[in-house]
């Protein structure tokens, strides 16, 4: 039975549409503030303005808006055709409902980010009655996924389904127990936990947000458009189980390596850190059973700029992947904690990985959703994957040196055991390198443009040539 006609695509277009417009948005917001660090008084002087108050906005806007956006829109439009068969929830709007529930969650923190309200937890800002509002669109969510699955026509579960679900699951546990707190007005909350257990916990969270949304959900996305884009299947499906479990059940474990060198337990920070070496093996068998779907067709890399959104992607998340577990090691923290070099890693997996396999994801599904052969422009992908490349590696390049150098900088020491460097000095040797971040953004924000001219050419209404042959019979 044909259900393509019962799939419910609206919400996966209007998901698809937003997913570019805050990708536009947050990266404008990150142009600014690099531009900010550049030249501070562009703020002029008005408190919302600010880098402490954008700063979060800028973070929200890219994960939650732009990334959770891309995350809603893949997995609705995977989870029917990989179950062949529409949404769950339908006849009560449930997909409707998460869709503008969580744009009411992203327009809550425009508002409320900048006016200063905020928890000061990273990643999870957003004061407590918007913290209730993302737990009952999440359930939803949940409900809606786990429902398609529940009624799919297919028995086999396809893997993109098992990353989704993981990722769905724990970050409902991890937002509400971060979040856990007590309201003592509107807009002010206190948390339930103190001292280093609040630590513990917000990193907990932290880095399993990394490990879960930023990773399971979008290895969802590489594990159904790579094969689909390729025209092959996964390279190893045995493989793809392994690097599912192993990376299930070892990300849990990581948070503490964020809290190195703290008045959190030794060994706390310890099981971190190995646990996060561990990861290491799991994360490059995922890189690795991507990139090997191309095996026998590698001249798609040279053809299909789509396939190249898609595969540097997967060498991005190869490399950040290896250089998290490099900077858990006490040792190297060391130099590299409170540093830009921390910077240049995040920018790596949020901008290389994270926007590289939306973006890649998103071209390809654009035409299929709007009933085009493909994109308005192929040349324009290919303008987008340059520039947006090149902004990348300016960027974590620029990040990298400027981190190590600070590094070095704040630990050196005069015989006499005083600082050879004040702090000040630190900053005016980093200027420069912010200027060269500040490009590399620029490029990647006029890629996100590019993609947003291509896609309103893709969609919008297109004239039909018989109505064109009837107004010249009718002149």
């Amino acid at each position: 039975m044909d259900t393509t006609a019962q799939y419910n695509e609206k919400v996966v277009r209007q998901f698809t549409i937003m997913t570019i417009v805050w990708g536009v948005i947050g990266m404008l917001v990150g142009v600014l503030l690099a531009a900010q660090l550049l030249w501070p008084a562009l703020n002029g002087g008005v408190p919302w303005l600010s880098f402490g108050r954008l700063r979060p906005l800028h973070t929200n806007a890219v994960i939650f808006a732009f990334g959770g956006s891309g995350l809603f829109a893949t997995s609705y439009y995977i989870v029917q055709r990989t179950c062949h068969t529409p949404l769950f929830g339908e006849r009560w709007k449930l997909p409707a409902f998460t869709f503008w529930g969580w744009q009411a969650v992203i327009v809550g923190a425009v508002i409320t980010l900048p006016l200063g309200l905020t928890q000061s937890k990273e990643y999870a800002e957003l004061i407590w009655p918007l913290d209730i509002l993302i737990t009952i669109v999440w359930v939803v969510y949940a409900i809606v996924f786990f429902g398609t699955i529940a009624q799919r026509k297919m028995k086999h579960i396809f893997v993109a389904n098992w990353f989704f679900g993981a990722y769905v699951i724990t970050i409902a546990v991890l937002h509400i127990v971060n979040n856990l707190a007590i309201p003592v007005g509107l807009t002010k909350s206190y948390p339930i936990y103190s001292g280093a257990i609040d630590a513990m916990v917000q990193w907990w969270y932290g880095h399993n947000a990394v490990g879960f949304f930023l990773t399971a959900g979008f290895l969802g996305m590489m594990y159904y458009f790579v094969p689909k884009q390729a025209g092959r299947p996964i390279y190893s499906y045995r493989l793809s189980v392994v690097h599912f479990w192993a990376l299930i059940s070892i990300y849990m474990w990581a948070g503490p390596h964020h809290l190195h060198w703290t008045s959190l337990p030794e060994w706390a920070q310890s099981l971190g850190m190995v646990f996060s070496l561990i990861l290491l093996a799991p994360s490059w068998g995922g890189m690795i059973n991507g990139i090997m779907t191309l095996s026998g067709a590698w001249h798609k890399l040279r053809d299909d700029p789509i396939i190249r959104f898609l595969i540097v992607s997967l060498s991005f998340y190869g490399m950040s992947t290896f250089e998290g577990p490099m900077m858990s090691i006490k040792t190297v923290n060391a130099l590299s904690h409170y540093t830009d070099w921390t910077i240049g890693h995040v920018h790596a997996g949020a901008l290389g990985w994270v926007a590289f396999i939306t973006i890649g994801s998103l071209y390809a599904l654009i035409p299929k959703l709007w009933g085009r052969e493909q994109m308005y422009s192929i040349p324009a992908i290919n303008l987008h994957f340059w520039i947006s490349t090149i902004g990348v590696v300016l960027y974590i390049a620029a990040m990298w040196i400027a981190g190590v150098m600070q590094g070095l900088m704040w630990r050196a020491t005069n015989a006499d055991g005083t600082l050879t460097y004040s702090f000040v000095e630190s900053v005016e040797a980093t200027y420069p390198y912010y200027a060269v971040r500040l490009l590399g953004g620029i490029l990647f924000f006029a890629g996100m443009l590019v993609m947003a001219w291509n896609t309103w050419m893709t969609v919008k209404p297109q004239r039909e040539p018989a109505d064109e042959t009837a107004a010249t019979a009718t002149a």
